[in-house]
């Protein structure tokens, strides 16, 4: 049996230019973690997580200064831009003037419904969508008291009640995250958030962690609700550069096989039969090809013997031992060269393949 996914159909809204929900590409977000007032910084971070293929960034606008940066950066950045906003209904605005695509509230920390109105009435002069994020630590007293503490269907009910105030003011541009720093809440969150509601979802383990339980905890809880086809957008929450975040992102994506990114590179866990130091082949191919595109399966195995055989479904791959190195394609050795070159003919292979698909 032949593993599919089946997307769930969500309505569509446009994120700038990025189509979210309706059976769009799931798409990659990540956020700065630079002062947003500091457009120079803000702006080369935002750079750099476009080169690896982030598609929507979000930004903190704690204050007047940093809402008003949007206007610079977005002059200087060519992806959607989402301005984080809370407590202060009139930074949201300011944001909205500034040029932001797209709003990130949580309306049960804006204020009162008059606030919230001023909100929406300005997201609709700009024509612009709003993100409601529901976080398992910001629930309101209420419905923690209903529900005895934060439970999934807590934080769904706290959902619709941002939901219901929203469409109130005739909005219907949202797109609605859920998001618990536990990977089975979350994922029982959004199952039943999913259930009740056709709105595009944002899916993510927040405060995820370091890279390790980062990685471990987002490819479980995101991977796990995209396999059963929840989610719209998705971002990886790491402790770390959030180029790191977007590279997690798309090999979730790649492992699902929803989303062709960029190479894929295979290479073996190394054993007794390796003589070469593959951990830095590996890691200075996958920096090389950072912010590559080409659609390719490469292999870089430890072993000439058994490594074209392991990786036959590899359009390319090296090996190497004993001061040989070869080149193979789809299991057959094309080629043998001194093992100290192995990265060289690799990346002037790949650069060999680009070319090819390109006039073909």
């Amino acid at each position: 049996m032949s593993f599919e996914i089946k997307r769930k159909k969500t309505t569509r809204i446009m994120v700038g230019k990025v189509k979210v929900g309706g059976f769009a590409p799931i798409s990659v977000q990540s956020m700065t973690n630079t002062f947003t007032q500091n457009i120079e910084k803000t702006v080369s971070q935002i750079k750099r997580l476009e080169s690896a293929g982030c598609e929507i960034v979000r930004v903190a606008v704690p204050d007047t200064e940093a809402a008003t940066a949007i206007s610079s950066i977005k002059k200087e950045i060519s992806i959607p831009l989402i301005a984080d906003i809370h407590f202060d209904f009139r930074l949201a605005i300011a944001a909205a003037k500034a040029g932001a695509d797209a709003l990130r509230i949580n309306p049960g920390n804006i204020g009162n419904e008059k606030k919230i109105k001023a909100v929406v009435d300005c997201a609709n002069d700009y024509a612009i969508p709003i993100r409601i994020g529901v976080n398992a630590g910001s629930l309101e007293k209420d419905i923690l008291e209903k529900h005895n503490g934060v439970t999934a269907e807590a934080m769904v009910e706290s959902a619709f009640r941002h939901i219901n105030i929203l469409r109130s003011f005739d909005f219907d541009r949202i797109k609605i995250s859920i998001k618990a720093s536990d990977v089975p809440r979350t994922i029982d969150a959004y199952r039943l958030l999913s259930s009740k509601t056709d709105l595009p979802l944002h899916v993510g383990v927040t405060e995820a962690g370091g890279l390790y339980p980062g990685i471990v905890k987002s490819s479980l809880g995101i991977g796990m609700l995209l396999a059963e086809g929840i989610g719209d957008t998705i971002r990886v929450s790491l402790t770390r550069d959030p180029v790191e975040e977007v590279r997690v992102g798309f090999e979730i994506l790649k492992s699902l096989k929803i989303r062709r990114h960029g190479p894929e590179i295979i290479s073996c866990p190394t054993c007794g039969r390796c003589n070469i130091n593959l951990f830095d082949i590996v890691e200075r191919v996958e920096k090389a090809l950072l912010s590559n595109r080409l659609p390719i399966k490469i292999a870089i195995m430890g072993c000439v013997v058994n490594g074209p055989g392991e990786a036959r479904e590899a359009d390319i791959g090296i090996a190497g031992g004993d001061g040989t190195g070869i080149l193979f394609k789809k299991g057959k050795v094309v080629k043998k060269f001194p093992q100290e070159n192995l990265v060289e003919v690799l990346l002037a292979e790949i650069e060999k393949y680009e070319q090819q698909i390109k006039e073909d």
